[in-house]
């Protein structure tokens, strides 16, 4: 619980929140602090007030007291408010946590009133300048207040009901809530007033007349547990006071009432049930938690193995004393050598224990802030209050979503070793004494721990697949490097895609429409360690893919994010699709956007290596059909064959068919078959293609569905391919 007061504490103050209100960037902030950073826009027309305002520009250095709400916390947590006085500047104090608070312009009475009428009515505070401007003393983004000032934002109550909990958890005896030094024990509550006093300040503040005397007072510790069984307060509407919040606005994130729905500005917002949300959200918030929590798990276990590396380092001194007798065999021409030695074995020493003891250091203020924001949400978590949860619940899912992505593996990777990899080579010749140094020969003694695949970050998509793995957190094997293995997407043998020492490893050229087994294993100079768990990756069903600059003729011009070309030349240039094939069944079409002077394009696929200066086919790495505004060829290997009538125009589509199950290639135009097959015994890898020049501007659409007339001819009917 401990962990947890640094949630519950007002950045401005240092103090535990009291009546918390919530800013628009999320964070939370005491209403008397707030009061006391208001700042009241300057007017543009007055010189003082550019002034006032250039001074501003920092965390709330050095303002005009006229610019400013002059509230203070002085007496008894409640204060006073003062009106703008008149002197030039006055330098601001600091609070706690070093965010600078305004002075009050006016001293508090000499003779406070009682203070229970302050109670009964927190909300009764003058009224706030108009103009004014409060900053976040957390993220210091700036709010201009409108008319209802900050009774605008609305309150806490999840976090104020955290407060009280944890404040009646720790307190041993309950104090006097009106004892302004040093709190007397309290003898008796007033369940009207929900105020705790001791005898002298209930004589004060509470005689027994008036409408006083029909106030019920009870002790203590009975004023406790109906404080704790009392029903929380219920968080109205802040444009609408008088209602209650009812539903949720999904595009506002923030619960709202009735009559926001009937006629303000969520009217034609779409909306939800508080309840609903209400569990969503607590649902959502549970399973960020549980990540968190075993983030923490794995950061406690990385803790102790950083503590036990320390203590390995500090009991490696006979390392030294080892290095000492080996010098000291020697003949006197090694002494000046061996002070030079000892300084490195020193250096390196208190380099490791620096390193190690500063990651420690960090690591525990981590775990200590995730703990306590562990903690926080928990209590959060109890609360029955959908729309004070609801209020903070995205800010809180954020807040812990960042904080595990903080938990990472460079987070818990130590950054230096426990071993000294230094011995002493005593061989070499008198001569060479001069050239003595440390050579690194320590062979690890034993194989490497199977590697952990990290299923949060390995993914697939269209053809390629992405895989990370990690070593075991508590593993000080040394590693030199992996081995990642893939089978052949249709359940044969496995093959390494991948060796090296980085821990992720993206697979590119993979089938469409294939399920990939994959594995990863481990090495060093002793041996291969024993295989990660086996993971099965999906590529996609359909392939999407663009044109390729990379691969392209110069003289072809890219527009439409590389899904539209034509050519700068005359002469027929070659472009082919960023994405090859070599298994299932693909189509894709090409939309005629400008034909002049009646050129003839050539659609197909090809080789990654064909020609790209002459016209498609013409070589024996591609496969194509060439067309005018009459009729059309196909052509491989400048072979031309099945002439067909009928050709092409401005916004015709010609669409392009390859079954690598039968091993054909098809055309079409306008969504009917040109010709009869065009080319069979398709094999390897083939990438879609086309050839052009400057009259023809094409369009491509990729990821089509297969044509019906191919399905009615060739699936359907199978024996129509021979």
């Amino acid at each position: 619980m401990e962990e947890m007061e640094e949630e519950l504490k007002c950045p401005v103050c240092g103090s535990f929140y009291r009546e918390p209100i919530i800013l628009p960037c999320s964070h939370n902030i005491c209403m008397a602090c707030a009061r006391n950073i208001l700042v009241q826009t300057p007017d543009a027309e007055s010189p003082r007030s550019r002034r006032a305002s250039g001074s501003a520009a920092s965390d709330y250095d050095y303002l005009d007291l006229d610019k400013m709400s002059l509230y203070s916390e002085a007496d008894s947590g409640y204060g006073s408010y003062g009106g703008f006085a008149s002197a030039p500047t006055t330098p601001c104090q600091k609070s706690p946590n070093g965010i600078r608070v305004f002075p009050p312009a006016v001293p508090p009475p000499a003779h406070p009133q009682p203070q229970h009428h302050l109670l009964q009515h927190p909300g009764s505070f003058p009224p706030i300048p108009r103009n004014s401007c409060i900053t976040c003393p957390q993220c210091h983004r700036s709010l201009i207040l409108d008319e209802r000032g900050l009774r605008g934002f609305p309150k806490n109550r999840v976090l104020e009901g955290v407060v009280d909990r944890y404040q009646q958890s720790k307190a041993a005896a309950l104090k006097c809530q009106l004892c302004e030094k040093s709190p007397k024990e309290a003898t008796v509550m007033c369940e009207q007033c929900d105020v705790f006093y001791c005898e002298p300040c209930r004589m004060r503040c509470h005689p027994p007349r008036g409408p006083l005397a029909k106030h019920r007072l009870v002790p203590p510790a009975q004023g406790r547990v109906s404080r704790q069984l009392s029903p929380r307060k219920i968080s109205t509407c802040t444009e609408h006071e008088l209602e209650n919040h009812s539903m949720y606005c999904v595009q506002c994130k923030i619960p709202v009432c009735y009559q926001c729905l009937e006629e303000g500005r969520h009217s034609s917002h779409e909306v939800k049930a508080l309840g609903a949300m209400w569990k969503l959200h607590k649902g959502q918030l549970s399973q960020a938690l549980n990540i968190l929590s075993e983030r923490a798990k794995e950061a406690q276990e990385f803790l102790v193995q950083l503590r036990n590396m320390v203590q390995q380092i500090q009991n490696s001194v006979e390392f030294e004393a080892c290095l000492v007798a080996q010098c000291d065999a020697l003949i006197d021409a090694l002494n000046r050598r061996k002070v030079q030695l000892l300084s490195r074995v020193n250096g390196e020493h208190e380099h490791k224990l620096k390193v190690v003891r500063d990651q420690i250091a960090h690591c525990t203020v981590k775990l200590r802030q995730t703990t306590g924001l562990m903690e926080y949400c928990l209590e959060v978590i109890k609360e029955n209050d959908p729309s004070g949860f609801l209020q903070i619940s995205d800010a809180l899912i954020r807040r812990v979503h960042m904080t595990e992505s903080q938990w990472g593996k460079a987070t818990l990777t130590p950054r230096m070793t426990s071993d000294f990899d230094l011995t002493l080579d005593s061989g070499p010749l008198l001569q060479t004494i001069h050239q003595l140094d440390f050579v690194q020969m320590k062979v690890p003694s034993t194989v490497p721990a199977a590697p952990i695949l990290q299923l949060e970050e390995c993914c697939s998509s269209s053809n390629s697949a992405t895989l990370s793995w990690k070593q075991p957190p508590l593993s000080t094997v040394q590693v030199e490097g992996y081995i990642l293995e893939l089978d052949d997407g249709n359940g044969g043998q496995f093959r390494e895609v991948y060796v090296g020492k980085e821990t992720m490893c993206t697979v590119d050229g993979l089938h469409f429409n294939s399920t990939y087994n994959s594995r990863v294993k481990a090495f060093n100079k002793t041996g291969v360690s024993q295989y990660s768990q086996t993971l099965v990756l999906q590529t996609s069903e359909i392939a999407w893919f663009t044109f390729d600059p990379s691969s392209a003729h110069p003289d072809i011009i890219f527009s439409n994010d590389n899904l539209t070309v034509t050519c700068s030349s005359y002469d027929d240039r070659v472009v082919l699709g960023n994405t090859g094939f070599s298994r299932g069944v693909h189509y894709w079409e090409m939309t005629v956007d400008r034909y002049d002077n009646h050129p003839d394009p050539a659609f197909g696929v090809a080789r990654i290596d064909t020609l790209k200066d002459v016209m498609l086919g013409k070589d024996d790495k591609a496969w194509a059909m060439y067309v005018d505004n009459n009729r059309s060829w196909f052509m491989h290997n400048n072979s031309h064959t099945n002439r067909t009538e009928g050709g092409i125009s401005k916004a015709c589509t010609v669409g392009v068919l390859l079954d690598l199950n039968n091993r054909i290639l098809i055309f079409s135009i306008n969504d009917e078959p040109q010709g009869p097959i065009a080319f069979e015994k398709m094999e390897g890898l083939l990438f879609p293609a086309i050839s052009l020049n400057r009259n023809v501007q094409v369009t491509l659409h990729s990821g089509l569905a297969i044509p019906e007339f191919y399905i009615q001819r060739h699936v359907e009917h199978p024996t129509s391919l021979c």
